[in-house]
């Protein structure tokens, strides 16, 4: 399996910070705002998303954590000697709130659909929006993103892996060929 890096750590914080400045231009303000990042990565993207709110605002941005595991459509059976894991940690309400959730990659849109199914478990939001570090085509389902870092075309025989610092050891994104 070949891979290339094709964004490096520089690049990856221009595409957030780009994100950061599209939030507040959208919302006039972020006092309604909570980020919700989809376990595991979406998980850091949201709180760098939240500290550079904060460093621009000058407010705090609620940070909350979702894992989809379990209302995902391809497991159909859960088997009962398994641990649960469904590890959420979400310590606010969504009521009233525009919740952004953060993931690191859109593909097919079924890991988006089973995060509402998550958040709508949680609440009623007045709105959920969605940012992404890299869009890459390829939808099964009627999603797309309304904040994207980086556009990235693939073919279905490559893949996209996202590595953030407080996982992998480094920020960049790489397009791996499954051939």
């Amino acid at each position: 399996m070949s891979e290339k890096e094709i964004v490096d750590k520089m690049t990856m914080n221009r595409a957030l910070t780009r994100i950061t400045y599209e939030i507040i231009e959208r919302h006039k303000g972020i006092d309604d705002i909570v980020l919700i990042g989809i376990k595991t990565r979406g998980i850091y993207l949201a709180n760098r998303i939240a500290e550079r709110l904060k460093q621009l605002e000058g407010k705090e941005v609620p940070v909350g954590e979702i894992d989809i595991t379990l209302y995902r459509d391809d497991n159909h059976e859960i088997k009962k000697d398994e641990p649960t894991i469904n590890a959420s940690d979400v310590p606010f309400s969504i009521e009233n709130k525009e919740v952004i959730l953060v993931d690191d990659v859109i593909f097919t849109g079924r890991t988006i659909r089973a995060a509402l199914d998550a958040i709508m478990d949680l609440g009623r939001p007045d709105k959920i929006s969605l940012a992404v570090l890299v869009d890459r085509g390829h939808r099964e389902l009627p999603i797309r993103a309304d904040y994207v870092g980086k556009n990235i075309p693939t073919s279905k025989s490559e893949q996209i892996t996202v590595s953030v610092e407080e996982v992998d050891g480094s920020d960049r994104i790489l397009i791996k060929n499954k051939n």
